[in-house]
């Protein structure tokens, strides 16, 4: 191999597959690769059949090619791994472990982080939706799992929505689902598997508790979501299925209570802390949402009322866990119109009040970190 072919193939092996987020060189996706003339002839291989990054894929490498001195033109040859090759990529995704066993146990550098809500309407799936991509923006690797598998609405807020107006179905190699990326998050949503029929808007889930834990297990377990520094739960309301479930899978789980000021909300918000704490999980903070808005003539304006996220802190603590009110995020017209059009306000109005308090919020929580007392690290003498 000349020069010039090792430039090209080290150039194009940098290449970054937009659905893993891992350099096509790694992946083993590049095959030939020569330069005649000043042409590089490059053959590389997808993972599968109308792979829907293919295109992305070849523009990204023909453009890595060109971009090596003395190459002229490029060629690109575009292929399909065999059987065995993709068996191979997604034992070597897994990393060792066995197929559909739960990369997020608690010997995982990945820390997982459960948002309840007492009862539905307080705003948690946005409040979820923002913090995934407030973390996103500080380098955070960040998942999102749509718990909500009822009243699901991640994929719509992170604007994970195609022109037929459904969320993107997940790309599949072999028995892994590779999660659709938005704003530097990778979600994952019953949305994106129920029927394609716009005129449904996806369509209706009525199941009961083993189909709901089946559908959270295969969530944690066949969902390829890599390396992330934190995970986040959109849960449903309430004590409910999912929430049981959750707390079985994931007992080490972190969790963060939403609610707004008003007593309707905060007095029930206090029992799915007191549900996550019964099966082992941490109750880490309160965020109060919909709280006083500050008016244009600088009077504030207490729609719900207030305390309801410091009385729901208070009934949390106990003596010698604290639970603290972590963050009070404010009315806001543009949180509300940001959910609507699919870009979350701490991306699209970072300057507004709430996004302000978001991020505020992201801020604390990668501060905190996550202890690792009394759990096995992955390292090798």
């Amino acid at each position: 191999m000349t020069a010039i072919d090792q430039s090209v193939r080290a150039a194009v092996s940098a290449v970054t597959d937009p659905e893993l987020r891992r350099p096509i060189g790694e992946l083993d996706m590049v095959r030939q690769v020569t330069v005649d003339g000043g042409t590089a002839h490059v053959d590389i291989v997808l993972t599968i059949v109308g792979c829907p990054a293919a295109q992305r894929i070849e523009s990204d490498v023909r453009a890595a090619a060109a971009s090596v001195a003395g190459v002229t033109d490029v060629d690109v040859t575009v292929g399909v791994m065999t059987p065995a090759e993709r068996a191979a990529l997604t034992e070597r995704l897994r990393g060792g472990r066995a197929a559909r066993q739960m990369p997020f146990g608690p010997d995982s550098l990945t820390r997982v982080i459960a948002v309840t809500s007492g009862k539905g309407g307080v705003g948690k799936s946005t409040l979820t939706a923002n913090l995934a991509v407030a973390l996103a923006a500080r380098g955070a690797a960040v998942g999102v799992i749509d718990a909500d598998v009822h009243g699901f609405s991640i994929p719509g807020l992170l604007g994970l929505v195609g022109r037929d107006g459904l969320p993107p179905q997940p790309t599949r190699i072999d028995d892994l689902m590779l999660p659709p990326v938005a704003f530097g998050v990778k979600a994952i949503s019953i949305g994106m598997f129920l029927p394609r029929d716009a005129g449904s808007g996806g369509g209706a889930v009525a199941w009961r508790g083993p189909m709901l834990h089946r559908t959270v297990q295969q969530f944690l377990t066949d969902v390829f979501f890599g390396d992330l520094d934190v995970l986040l739960l959109d849960m449903p309301p309430g004590t409910g299925d999912v929430a049981i479930s959750v707390g079985q899978f994931l007992p080490h789980a972190d969790v963060l209570v939403v609610t707004t000021p008003q007593a309707a909300a905060s007095d029930v918000a206090v029992r799915s802390g007191l549900l996550a704490r019964q099966t082992g999980q941490r109750v880490i903070g309160v965020v109060e949402n919909m709280s006083a808005m500050t008016l244009p003539d600088g009077t504030t304006l207490d729609l719900f009322g207030s305390g309801g996220g410091m009385a729901v802190a208070e009934a949390l603590s106990g003596e010698g866990a604290p639970v603290p009110l972590l963050a009070t995020v404010p009315l806001s017209p543009a949180l509300r119109t940001s959910g609507d059009a699919g870009v979350p306000v701490v991306a699209g109005a970072p300057d507004d009040a709430a996004a302000m308090a978001i991020t505020r919020l992201a801020d604390d929580i990668l501060a905190q970190g996550r202890g690792l007392a009394g759990r096995s690290l992955p390292f090798a003498r």
